[in-house]
């Protein structure tokens, strides 16, 4: 029998079709791989041929040289703009203003050939870090309400170039989708006075049956009403509303964590396309005890249509307790 599932953040319904039940071998293998041969802006003595890096681990180099683990660009082909005023107006209902914000790449590694979940621990870690440094400059301009951190990996994820890269967008509003998010965690806070992210942690650490791994900082999930096949989270133990206020050991232990949980997609799923997202509170924002930040990962692995798009109800074929039980079995060489 189907089950109709609640996410207790959102209240967003999704099916869990039982019946079409699909282990890892059902799904269609669409494999990423590193063709290279091709010329790469992100490639060690092509530096030239991206704008000037804003941030970079160097070994000791020149800006804008080789000699670095990772670099963070302007976007070539930006999606917003730091230079200008918003200019907020409205024409008659219609709001509008200057596409103000910024835009930025993270080059991942000066290796070509190697994904996020072959990079070792400590450089997956630089990642991390790289995304705290490039937030708080960021949010020391006003305008810019919201900043997204995420990674597109693979073409049908939406990676234009396959060099390993995560991206960085300021926004100068809070996305609706954030925004619904945070007020549904809010009423849960109101109601019962508790942050729902913690009730989460607390349930599935008890219950088991939907955790991937756990340490000291973290713990890796399929969550109870995921809207995708393998969809993944992973929620700091310690509560906290920003991710670039984290404490020092838990973005150490965050690249042993995320590295894992992607080599275990990448076993169970074959390599996988997927998108990774740091879901985090609005920058200009103070502390919030209702919020509570966290990274969610997709596998592209089902396409969503008409029906999903009308009801905005999403049909997972893989129950979370499955997908868990792959993951956390799966060995890792």
């Amino acid at each position: 029998m189907p089950e109709l599932r609640k996410d207790p953040v959102t209240g967003r319904w999704v099916i869990i079709a039982t019946e079409r039940s699909r282990r890892p071998s059902d799904f269609l293998r669409n494999p990423v791989t590193i063709q290279g041969g091709r010329f790469c802006p992100f490639c060690p003595g092509n530096e030239q041929k991206t704008p000037p890096e804003v941030l970079a681990y160097r070994n000791g180099s020149e800006p804008n040289s080789a000699g670095w683990n990772l670099r963070v660009v302007p976007n070539k082909f930006p999606a917003l703009r730091v230079e200008g005023e918003l200019d907020r107006e409205g024409e008659g209902i219609y709001d509008k203003m200057n596409g103000i914000g910024a835009h930025e790449v993270i080059i991942e590694s000066p290796e070509h050939d190697r994904t996020l979940a072959d990079l070792p621990e400590k450089r997956i870690e630089e990642l991390f870090w790289a995304f705290r440094d490039r937030v708080l400059d960021l949010k020391k301009d006003r305008r810019l309400r919201y900043i997204l951190l995420f990674k597109n990996h693979g073409e049908t994820a939406g990676a234009s170039l396959e060099h390993t890269h995560s991206q960085i967008i300021a926004l100068p509003v809070v996305p609706k989708r954030v925004q619904e998010e945070i007020d549904g965690a809010r009423r849960y806070f109101e109601f019962k006075e508790r942050c729902i992210y913690c009730d989460i942690l607390r349930q599935e650490t008890a219950d088991g049956e939907r955790v991937i791994l756990e340490t000291d900082h973290f713990i890796a999930i399929s969550p109870y009403a995921p809207r995708f096949p393998f969809e993944t989270w992973i929620i700091p133990r310690a509560h906290g509303s920003h991710y670039e206020n984290s404490a020092t050991a838990s973005i150490q232990n965050l690249g042993w964590v995320t590295r894992t949980v992607l080599r275990k997609l990448d076993r169970v799923l074959e390599r996988p396309a997927y998108n990774f997202v740091i879901h985090t509170a609005p920058t200009q924002e103070g502390e919030m005890t209702h919020y509570h930040w966290h990274i969610e990962i997709i596998p592209k692995l089902t396409k969503v249509a008409g029906f999903e798009w009308g009801t905005g109800f999403y049909i997972n074929p893989t129950p979370p307790e499955e997908a868990a039980k792959f993951l956390r079995e799966v060995g890792l060489v």
